[in-house]
């Protein structure tokens, strides 16, 4: 509502100023470089986050509030989609894509904190090569003991037709991305396909190498959504940082040029 009435205030600010015969574009342009720099404030925000400069939460919604009135007055700005000259074309193509990264983190940072709590743990991005690396040598070691005190090698040659391809590395990368619950399921249909074949003693080293599993499989959902927000920002910051560059070179051409 409020980005609704400051648009529809400068809306009628700027039909004002071109009955009046003033320039419409030089209000309009100064408002979209002020809301340009006003959502640049909430990376800086981010990484003073030690700073009480108000909740985290009020920010991303005025950064979401803010993205859509800087794409309305842009368009006001402009008065078309796409401008004509190759100057004002770059300058579209950063903002367009400003913005687009921008729903994205913001459809990221709505939803996938959410869905790592979900997980029923908590890892340091950095730490999970080395996590996954512990979980594939206690599996190798649960599954060899089964083999020795249980005489069989039916699970031995599970693990190595299956589950040694997913303890291997993170899996599921692109379907935890979106949302998918595959991995679980994945892992569920390896238990059924085995387990039938299995002894009462076997069925119980299942049990906890399939245990192991699921808690890799959640630590699977941690690299990718952390790497996901992590790659997200060597996208969006760069071309944040190249529109407000341009835009500064934008209003220093159009006042020389206005003198």
């Amino acid at each position: 509502m409020t980005a609704l009435i400051i648009f529809g205030l400068l809306f009628f600010e700027s039909r004002r100023a071109q009955i009046s015969l003033e320039s419409a574009e030089t209000i309009t342009g100064w408002w979209l470089f002020g809301l340009m720099i006003f959502l640049a404030l909430f990376n800086v925000r981010k990484r003073l986050s030690m700073i009480p400069l108000g909740n985290a939460s009020t920010w991303l919604l005025l950064h979401a509030v803010g993205g859509i009135l800087v794409l309305a007055v842009y368009w006001l700005h402009t008065r078309n989609l796409w401008p004509v000259g190759s100057y004002e074309q770059l300058l579209a193509v950063l903002f367009y894509a400003t913005v687009f990264t921008g729903v994205i983190g913001y459809a990221m940072q709505r939803f996938y904190p959410k869905r790592l709590t979900q997980t029923g743990i908590e890892i340091i991005y950095e730490r999970i090569p080395k996590e996954i690396s512990d979980l594939r040598d206690r599996a190798e070691e649960l599954v060899l003991e089964c083999t020795e005190k249980t005489e069989s090698d039916t699970l031995g040659r599970h693990y190595v037709d299956s589950l040694m391809w997913f303890f291997r590395r993170p899996r599921f990368f692109g379907n935890h991305v979106v949302g998918s619950q595959r991995g679980t399921h994945w892992l569920r249909q390896q238990d059924a396909a085995v387990r039938r074949y299995l002894n009462s003693d076997e069925q119980t080293y299942l049990d906890r190498l399939t245990a192991l599993a699921q808690y890799k499989n959640s630590i699977d959902v941690h690299y990718a959504l952390q790497g996901v927000m992590k790659r997200w920002l060597l996208f969006h910051v760069p071309i944040t940082a190249g529109l407000l560059a341009l835009s500064v070179w934008h209003l220093l051409i159009v006042h020389i040029y206005a003198l």
